[in-house]
């Protein structure tokens, strides 16, 4: 078989309805381009990923036991066979132009190691709603329609050249998927004198619908990420005092009731995860 131009790997956990969405929208992608589309099931328990993955007749790898996104990639970095692989979550809805975007930007970028690209947060219902003074409860990363220089790229849209993992290895499978999992590998290339290139034009929704829109779930994932960062800024030795984030969750609850905001909850969740991890982590030094 020839080489793909571009290998884009989803990895995924018991999430069908999210993976049909993205596999509906990347298979549109895929007619354009020379590319193979693969799904990492990180072991979901029932057969509804694979039965999806067979239906739209893209390749399918079972990774069990289940353990972390980054053991995910790791083993999609194994089994894509072109030299540009691709990353996306399994709830993202992509263009028709968007691997075509992505094989232009490279060509661009002979130099560059790694790509990130446009991620637009789009959350239905009330808890899409805000005051617009901050960021959705989901990842996004929208720094405008030019391609810049740029230090870390999301997992929900990034890619990397196979040499990038000469200088920077492997994804770490240690990292959970809400403690910087990604950030951590792309550290560890840019102290290599790798160079990661933003695509203003490579753009991609993350999408909340569905029960994973509602509030309760919303919050739950704020807290969940709100502990992670606090880990991963332990990690690189940068936390803040104890009586910063109190401080942050503070003003969190102020804006909330301030604002009426309803995506001021969802910060509030996050700053009281960080203030939980970091009250944990004091009390078993």
């Amino acid at each position: 078989m020839p080489t793909p131009a571009v290998s884009v790997a989803i990895p995924t956990r018991d999430r069908p309805a999210e993976l049909e969405r993205a596999l509906a929208s990347l298979a549109a992608a895929a007619a354009h381009e020379s590319a193979e589309l693969i799904v990492v099931d990180d072991g979901s328990r029932s057969k509804a990923v694979a039965d999806l993955a067979h239906a739209y007749g893209v390749r399918y790898v079972r990774h069990e036991p289940a353990t972390t996104l980054n053991a995910a990639r790791n083993r999609a970095l194994e089994e894509a066979r072109a030299d540009l692989v691709a990353f996306v979550d399994d709830d993202v809805i992509v263009p028709p132009d968007w691997l075509r975007e992505l094989v232009g930007g490279a060509a661009r970028y002979p130099d560059a190691d790694a790509f990130a690209g446009r991620i637009v947060a789009r959350i239905a219902g009330l808890a899409g709603r805000g005051c617009g003074r901050h960021g959705a409860p989901i990842t996004e990363l929208d720094l405008g329609e030019s391609d810049r220089e740029i230090e870390c790229a999301w997992g929900a849209c990034m890619a990397l050249r196979r040499r990038a993992l000469e200088r920077a290895g492997l994804f770490d499978p240690a990292i959970p998927s809400d403690d910087g999992d990604e950030s951590e590998w792309f550290e560890r290339l840019r102290a290599a004198g790798g160079r990661v290139v933003y695509l203003g034009g490579w753009r991609l929704e993350h999408v909340r619908c569905g029960p994973s829109a509602r509030f309760v779930a919303l919050a739950r994932s704020s807290y969940r990420r709100g502990r992670g960062a606090r880990r991963s800024d332990r990690r690189r030795g940068s936390e803040p005092p104890l009586r910063s984030e109190l401080r942050t969750l503070a003003g969190c609850l102020w804006h909330v009731l301030r604002r009426r905001c309803p995506q001021g909850v969802f910060l509030a969740a996050h700053s009281f995860g960080r203030l939980v991890e970091a009250s944990r982590h004091a009390g078993t030094r």
